[in-house]
């Protein structure tokens, strides 16, 4: 099994801007022991970064400090960076090639939000046939409200990696993907 970690949308917009991630506690935390630990083992680390091309969006803008990596993210290594502009990490970038010429057979998710970019990326991910380790700890959401109804964080982050755990990726801990390291 030869694997990359995929950190996706760790940007400030989620700690200082207008979607402040609530759950799980300590998931900043737990995405950089996973780098840690992949740079530790020569893990190939992938950081994706999210580009909100509708200008009357008031998040994620390009060039603003919410759209900027997390400065804990930022400073810690990288193989590659990629811009996106929609919630699948593959969509309109590079990934899947770049995976593909590393001989890379399992992607492992990390990052913001659970319930949409990760959930997206991990899906497309599945459907291109890579096997996907998703990360419950190191993988977080916020509380939605919206004309379809009330879902509370923790509600959303459960119902979605029970989800993904269904016949799509495996679910763990970063310590026991650690383990497995």
């Amino acid at each position: 099994m030869s694997r990359a970690l995929l950190v996706i949308d760790v940007q400030n917009e989620y700690f200082t801007g207008a979607l402040p991630i609530t759950y799980p506690a300590g998931h900043l935390e737990q995405i950089l022991v996973a780098m840690d630990a992949a740079a530790a083992k020569q893990v190939p680390v992938v950081v994706v970064q999210h580009h909100m091309t509708d200008p009357d969006k008031p998040f994620f803008q390009k060039g603003t400090p919410g759209w900027e990596l997390h400065d804990e993210v930022a400073k810690r290594p990288r193989e590659l960076l990629l811009e996106k502009t929609l919630p699948g990490s593959f969509t309109g970038t590079e990934l899947e090639d770049w995976l593909r010429e590393q001989r890379i057979d399992t992607v492992t998710i990390a990052g913001y939000m659970t319930h949409m970019c990760c959930d997206t990326t991990a899906r497309q991910a599945v459907h291109r046939g890579f096997t996907v380790e998703f990360l419950s700890d190191a993988t977080g959401t916020l509380a939605l409200s919206n004309s379809a109804g009330e879902v509370t964080a923790e509600e959303l982050q459960r119902s979605i990696l029970c989800a993904q755990q269904m016949m799509l990726s495996e679910v763990l801990d970063v310590a026991t993907w650690v383990g497995r390291l």
